[in-house]
């Protein structure tokens, strides 16, 4: 059942998001979580969000914008590294307070809660006309990477973000997905190697062969969802999907942030 759980979310994610640039990680962590501790859940998703947008470079990377990717994914990842290292230090905090119900035990945890507030904000950011019109020139690129960095490092959300900064700059579709997918490995290798050093419990979880399964399960469909995704490329609306992962954002966000996931 878990490898069914994951599986189809990874796939319906990765096709989902192929799009709007963000929100395969924010699905994926709270499934993993179901079965793993948040912070292993974060270290998890990350491994798969690099694999997937490694399958996307080689899918549209072409089409990246260069001198957009430098000015926006180095800052990303410097800022990634204060992100993740904040990461460990919340994840070794003690749960607020714990409560019974449908015969499960569910915690809240400051983790929980700082996660699931952020994808919630985020998501809610996404739902906003106001939020949808904003126009960032280029020059606030460098302060949209570290913005989009730090929130990737802490939480893996840094497609919401990013996508506010790049989606203005009149790329095409084909460029604004291959310049995402390229910043975003950035920050994932980066926070991916923190996590090794400050979360050396969540570094074991995933070398585990439960989670390298799962990990791999969840690759698989995830690329699966990037190939069906770029072949939809030409016949979606953007805004659409933003509007679909926002929504499904909120209901993660409120689960992660009461303890339910």
């Amino acid at each position: 059942m878990d490898i069914l759980i994951i599986s189809v979310s990874a796939l319906v994610a990765s096709c989902l998001t192929f799009f709007s640039g963000f929100g395969l990680g924010t699905i994926l962590t709270p499934v993993f979580a179901l079965f793993f501790p948040v912070s292993v859940a974060i270290a998890m998703t990350a491994v798969v969000h690099l694999a997937n947008n490694l399958f996307k470079i080689g899918l549209v990377g072409r089409d990246a914008h260069w001198p957009t990717v430098i000015r926006f994914a180095l800052p990303a990842g410097l800022a990634a590294i204060i992100g993740a290292s904040l990461l460990a230090r919340i994840s070794a905090l003690l749960p607020w307070a714990s409560y019974e119900w449908l015969g499960r035990t569910h915690d809240i945890t400051p983790v929980k809660v700082l996660i699931g507030g952020v994808i919630t904000i985020f998501a809610l950011l996404e739902l906003s006309p106001s939020f949808a019109r904003l126009a960032f020139p280029a020059r606030w690129l460098v302060a949209g990477g570290l913005l989009s960095g730090f929130f990737g490092g802490l939480s893996g959300n840094q497609g919401a973000l990013r996508s506010a900064f790049l989606i203005k700059l009149g790329l095409s579709k084909e460029s604004y997905v291959g310049t995402g997918a390229v910043c975003t490995v950035v920050v994932d290798v980066v926070r991916i190697a923190v996590y090794g050093l400050t979360l050396p419990a969540a570094l074991e979880s995933v070398r585990s062969s439960q989670s390298g399964e799962l990990m791999l399960v969840a690759i698989v469909s995830a690329f699966l969802g990037s190939y069906f995704g770029k072949r939809l490329l030409k016949q979606v609306t953007l805004r659409t999907v933003e509007l679909m992962v926002a929504a499904m954002m909120i209901a993660i966000g409120i689960g992660l942030g009461f303890g339910l996931l």
